[in-house]
C-alpha cells in the first residue's frame, strides 16, 4: 500500500479476478528521475508468469508487468446505454449471423464456422457463440484445417465491449499469434426516428405491394434530385455494381438475398442500401452512394425508406455495422442516433 500524491493506491486484485472487469495504474519507466504512470481499464483475460493482459472495449491489449502494478480493483460494469432499444449480446450476434448467411456451415461445439466462396469477411469466419467442448488449441486446429480445405484463410470474430464476453478469447487467440485484421462497431438505434428523417415521396417503379404513400412507402425523394428510392426483393446489375466488392455475383446474390426479409434500396445512378427485417430487428448495410452525389442526403433517404419499409413490416428497433475507420459513415450514424453496443474483431491465423 503506497501514497502518491495524496491517494491512497492498493493492489485489490488477484490471478483468481480473471474474466472480471478491473481498473488498473501502473508504473512506467522511469524518465528523467521522476516516476510517472499509467491507467487502464478493461477486462483482465490473464494473469500468468508475472504478467496481466487486460483487453480493452476496443479489442486492444495491455500487457503490464506484475512487477510493475501500482494499483489494482475490480470495477462495475459498464453502465447501461440510455439511448436506444435494449439488447442483449448473444440476440444481436444472432440477428446480425441472419442477416449475413454464409453458403456452408459447420457447427464445432458451439461454434459455427462459415464460408462463402472468400466473400466478406463476415460470411467466411467463425462465429465463436457456445462453449466449445473440447480444448481451444484442438479446437483452433480444426478451424484452420476447414478453412484450408476450401482454400480460404482463417478466421475469427470475436467482440468486445459487450459485458466481458469474449475478451478472453480474443486474448487467447492474440497469445497464440492470431492477427486482428479489422475491427467493426455494432451500432443500434430506435427504428421510427430514422423513418421521420424524411417524408415519403413517389415510389414510381417500386415493386407491387412494396408499400403505399404516405403509410410507410418505400419511396422517398432524393433532395434535389427528385429521383426516388426504389425497393425490390433482388438486387440487380446496377445494385451490385454500385456495391463494389463483388467477384462473383452469383456467390454475392446468394449471401445478399439470404436472410429473413430482405430488401434492396437504390436511387438510381446514385446510392444503395440493403434492409433485412428479423422480428423487432431492422439491420441495415450496404449504404452505398456514388462519390459525385455525396453530401445530398441520399443516404439518409434510402435508410428512411427502409425503415418505413421496416416499421410496416412490425420492426421497432435498428441495428447497422460499421468500420471503426469510416469516419464519415460513424459521423452519420451518429446524427440519426445510433450508439455502439459492442465491437466486433476478424483475427486472422498466422499464416493463414
Amino acid at each position: 500500500m503506497e501514497i502518491i500524491g495524496g491517494a491512497l493506491l492498493e493492489i485489490r486484485i488477484t490471478p483468481a479476478d480473471v474474466g472480471k472487469r478491473v481498473s488498473v495504474r501502473s508504473l512506467l519507466p522511469a524518465r528523467d528521475g521522476g516516476a510517472a504512470f499509467t491507467d487502464a481499464v478493461g477486462v483482465l483475460t490473464s494473469w500468468t508468469n508475472g504478467v496481466l493482459v487486460i483487453t480493452r472495449k476496443s479489442g486492444d491489449t495491455v500487457r503490464i508487468a506484475e512487477s510493475a502494478l501500482v494499483a489494482g480493483k475490480v470495477v462495475p460494469a459498464a453502465p447501461a446505454r440510455r439511448r436506444g432499444p435494449a439488447a442483449g449480446f448473444e440476440e444481436l450476434a444472432r440477428a446480425g449471423a441472419r442477416a449475413w448467411q454464409p453458403l456452408e456451415s459447420e457447427p464445432l461445439g458451439g461454434w459455427t464456422l462459415r464460408a462463402a466462396a472468400g466473400f466478406t469477411r463476415r460470411a467466411n469466419s467463425v462465429l465463436p457463440l457456445g462453449d466449445l467442448g473440447i480444448p481451444l488449441d484442438e479446437a483452433l486446429a480444426r478451424v484452420t484445417a476447414w478453412y484450408a480445405e476450401r482454400g480460404l484463410p482463417a478466421y475469427v470474430q470475436t467482440s468486445t465491449g459487450a459485458a466481458g464476453t469474449q475478451e478472453a478469447l480474443c486474448a487467447a487467440l492474440e497469445e497464440r499469434g492470431w492477427v486482428r485484421e479489422v475491427s467493426t462497431e455494432v451500432r443500434i438505434a430506435s427504428l421510427a426516428p430514422i423513418a421521420d428523417l424524411t417524408e415519403p415521396g413517389d415510389v414510381s417503379g417500386a415493386p407491387s405491394g412494396a408499400g403505399t404513400p404516405g403509410t410507410g412507402a418505400p419511396g422517398a425523394g432524393a433532395p434535389g434530385a427528385g429521383a426516388p428510392v426504389l425497393l425490390s426483393r433482388e438486387c440487380d446489375e446496377e445494385w451490385l455494381a454500385r456495391y463494389g466488392k463483388v467477384s462473383d455475383p452469383d456467390v454475392a446474390r446468394r449471401v445478399l438475398s439470404a436472410g429473413p426479409s430482405v430488401w434492396f434500396a437504390k436511387v438510381p445512378g446514385k446510392a444503395i442500401g440493403r434492409l433485412v427485417v428479423d422480428g423487432r430487428w431492422a439491420g441495415f448495410g450496404a449504404v452505398e452512394v456514388a462519390p459525385e452525389h455525396r453530401r445530398q442526403g441520399l443516404a439518409t433517404e434510402v435508410m428512411a425508406a427502409l425503415a418505413r419499409q421496416a416499421l410496416a413490416e412490425g420492426a421497432s428497433a435498428a441495428w447497422l455495422q460499421v468500420e471503426t475507420g469510416n469516419g464519415g459513415a460513424r459521423g452519420l450514424y451518429d446524427g440519426m442516433g445510433f450508439v455502439t453496443h459492442h465491437l466486433y474483431h476478424h483475427v486472422r491465423a498466422a499464416g493463414s
